[in-house]
């Protein structure tokens, strides 16, 4: 009813059998290349719904649904090496050029490379402790070592200190994202070792700390209080050296007594490396270690590879078979698709399958003993990371076939900013996947991204006897205003009782502030709801529902009918152009100069920088110019007539309906959607006359119309005659006289 088309012929449903087969297929295929794997993963664990919980799902150190204690559980996963793609999913960002740069930069961050020495740490009586570091310019401000309560050397100090064994405890529960790990207190516990300093040779403490993660680099880090606000917070608390090696002025080491100096610096206290700087200390550096076989330089990312195990029910099975003789088997291709039972009974605890020995039972397909399917599903963004390319391949008996090739990559694609990282990333990461699998062609799935913002509106409210609140629809309640307008209450139109008056949030069923196109629809029709929807905001803006803005919008096209049907009479008083009217007029001109710099406008608006709210006002500016022209003649009628028929087109992808008609009546042709986008004139662009304004000691005095070719004299000349201009120059000796051509004249008396 809106006038949206889709060609349902190719709809997707990812959660049927026939969608899933295929990325059950290409996921058998990366095991056999290495690139899906299994290994053993810390994980957030609900003990109570028996699942793995999401980060995004630990909320407060617990589970979403059933409240309880997370705890770290390390379990086996199934990981796609997304890092072997890390560096090319990081150059190919630049190549992104139709995308928001917002975008681009999280999603720089988010893969987050970075150029930094990996070195060793001496631990007596054990294997030496690899440290990642980005900052070696401040190795000689090391004080501690840091391992994660996963780390063997602190599983190993726990073996004979309780102490150590519950700080180990303590730090299994809790989410395992960085983000809540990074804001959480910093805690930790003397491990009793020490680790020898490659420059030094000093002897530095180990410690446990909550805030190092197993999964991210080697589980250690190199603790410079000095030098990192983190470091520092925890050297603080637990009374520990802090060593400034760093000097803003290349003399004096920077004031830590307060917070960590971690801006660069020239070194101070490095022996051979004091006085150099940053750049010129990290080479050396790398250099000294290299030489001694201690360390090197290496390149790391954050992006970690990707965990696609889920333990639920719901989700594509993971195609896997586990035999005890011949291990994980991917399940032959010939075998697939996996199907999801779906006779299964829900309790909502754990998975129905992995309660379901039956569908668990199955046949090695290299030894034919008795093996076990895997009960873990895949990740649902699995399915949203290739459906752009399903879409181009409706029915086809593999993943993608010839017709892909034709329509990828998407010209046009729209989501939510929420999506600027994991779907996109993971889109990105697929589509190469497939790519070298020949089954897509490109480097890059989507060519221009728009990121739309939230349709918002009031809330309203009240009390309920349980101190919940009961959402009132904004239809249902009447507002109370003062003199001025504002908003001083509302009522519902239920009961006339009052209703609180909330604050304006993303429309929603939660908050019951939708409102219902239909209800608009019966009321103004389709094309003022779309023409509202989109010159009320940019499209990557929040757009703030108004009532009065979507009759101000009914208005514009009331008027656009009428001045159509003004014209279409107009041409019928006139009639033809004689060969006496082929003359037009400067004022036709003119109209038809403000004409072509509306589609010159347009066509950018709509093609370039998909700012329908701007493409919508030019068209008004150019109607309400048009409005104020009176045809003398069928000649200017004519100019008229390419006026509105290029104002419909250029209206058409924004109000379809009525300008289905006015075409008709225009044109007497049957489709306004079967045209050809209008092609700007470059003459009509070509002026006769310009303004310029005229200053007199640089304040504005005056505006002049002149002759687009005039010289210096004729302006000059123009300017002073200018009645504004003469009364501030009159009597008065000219010091100066400037021309800007083809904007100002500048007058100093």
């Amino acid at each position: 009813r809106l006038g949206f088309a889709y060609d349902w012929s190719r709809e997707v449903i990812t959660c049927k059998p026939d969608y899933y087969r295929w990325e059950q297929l290409l996921f058998t295929r990366l095991i056999k290349k290495g690139i899906a794997y299994r290994k053993n993963s810390v994980v957030n664990w609900d003990p109570v719904d028996q699942t793995v919980l999401a980060n995004e799902q630990v909320v407060d150190g617990r589970g979403w649904r059933s409240g309880a204690l997370v705890e770290k559980r390390e379990i086996p996963q199934w990981f796609i090496k997304i890092t072997d793609y890390a560096q090319e999913l990081l150059d190919d960002i630049d190549t992104l050029d139709g995308w928001p740069d917002s975008v681009k930069i999280m999603q720089r961050n988010w893969i987050g490379r970075s150029q930094g020495l990996e070195l060793s740490f001496d631990i007596a009586d054990g294997e030496p402790l690899t440290v990642y570091t980005t900052r070696p310019d401040t190795l000689y401000g090391v004080s501690y070592l840091a391992v994660a309560a996963e780390h063997p050397l602190a599983k190993q100090a726990a073996h004979n200190n309780p102490k150590i064994a519950e700080f180990i405890a303590e730090c299994a529960t809790g989410g395992t994202a960085a983000a809540d790990i990074e804001t959480a207190e910093k805690k930790g516990i003397d491990l009793g070792i020490s680790a020898t300093h490659p420059l030094t040779g000093k002897q530095v403490p180990v410690w446990c700390a909550n805030f190092v993660l197993m999964g991210y680099g080697t589980g250690a880090v190199m603790a410079v209080p000095a030098h990192d606000q983190r470091d520092w917070e925890f050297a603080k608390k637990y009374d520990l050296p802090i060593i400034p090696v760093i000097s803003e002025d290349g003399e004096n080491p920077a004031d830590v007594s307060d917070a960590a100096f971690t801006e660069h610096g020239i070194l101070v206290n490095s022996a051979e490396f004091t006085g150099q700087n940053f750049s010129t200390a990290f080479d050396a550096m790398v250099t000294h270690f290299e030489k001694a076989g201690t360390g090197q330089k290496k390149i790391n990312f954050r992006l970690r590879d990707w965990g696609v195990s889920r333990q639920r029910y719901w989700g594509c099975p993971i195609p896997v078979i586990y035999c005890e003789d011949c291990g994980a088997v991917p399940v032959p291709e010939d075998e697939l698709p996996v199907v999801l039972p779906e006779d299964v009974t829900m309790t909502g605890v754990g998975s129905p399958i992995k309660q379901n020995p039956e569908w668990r039972k199955t046949q090695c397909p290299q030894c034919n003993k008795a093996a076990e399917r895997e009960t873990d599903t895949f990740d649902t963004f699995f399915e949203s990371s290739w459906y752009f390319a399903r879409y181009t391949s409706p029915g086809a008996e593999q993943m993608t076939d010839a017709r892909a090739d034709y329509w990828l990559p998407v010209d046009q694609y729209i989501g939510g900013i929420e999506h600027a990282i994991l779907h996109l990333l993971y889109a990105r990461f697929f589509h190469k996947l497939m790519r070298d699998e020949g089954m897509v062609k490109g480097n890059e799935p989507f060519t221009k991204l728009l990121t739309q913002g939230m349709v918002v509106k009031e809330t309203f409210f009240r009390i309920a006897e349980n101190g919940g609140k009961v959402w009132f629809n904004p239809a249902d309640v009447t507002l109370k205003h003062d003199d001025k307008g504002q908003i001083i209450g509302a009522v519902s139109n239920k009961d006339g009782q009052p209703v609180d008056v909330g604050g304006i949030e993303k429309m929603s069923k939660s908050k019951n502030n939708g409102i219902d196109p239909q209800i608009l629809i019966e009321q103004y029709g389709a094309d003022t709801v779309r023409l509202f929807s989109m010159f009320a905001a940019p499209p990557d803006a929040s757009l703030e529902w108004n009532d009065s803005g979507v009759e101000g919008a009914h208005r514009f096209l009331k008027r656009l009918w009428r001045a159509i049907q003004q014209h279409i009479d107009n041409q019928k008083n006139f009639g033809p152009v004689n060969s006496a009217e082929k003359a037009v007029s400067t004022d036709a001109k003119n109209i038809r100069r403000a004409l072509h710099e509306t589609l010159l406008k347009v066509s950018d608006d709509y093609g370039r920088r998909t700012t329908f709210n701007t493409a919508i006002a030019a068209v008004m500016e150019l109607m309400n110019t048009v409005n104020k022209f009176e045809p003398k003649n069928a000649s200017d009628v004519a100019v008229l007539d390419e006026v509105w028929r290029t104002v419909v087109l250029m209206l058409n992808p924004i109000v379809p309906h009525i300008c289905h008609v006015l075409w008709q009546q225009l044109t007497g042709e049957e489709n306004a959607l079967n045209q050809l986008w209008p092609e700007v004139d470059e003459s009509a662009l070509v002026r006769d006359s310009i303004q310029l304004v005229v200053q007199v000691n640089g304040k504005l005095r005056g505006k002049i119309e002149v002759a687009a070719d005039a010289d210096k004299e004729t302006i000059l000349a123009a300017a002073k005659a200018d009645e504004g201009v003469i009364k501030f120059i009159e009597g008065k000796p000219l010091r100066k006289e400037i021309v800007v051509p083809g904007k100002l004249v500048s007058l100093v008396v």
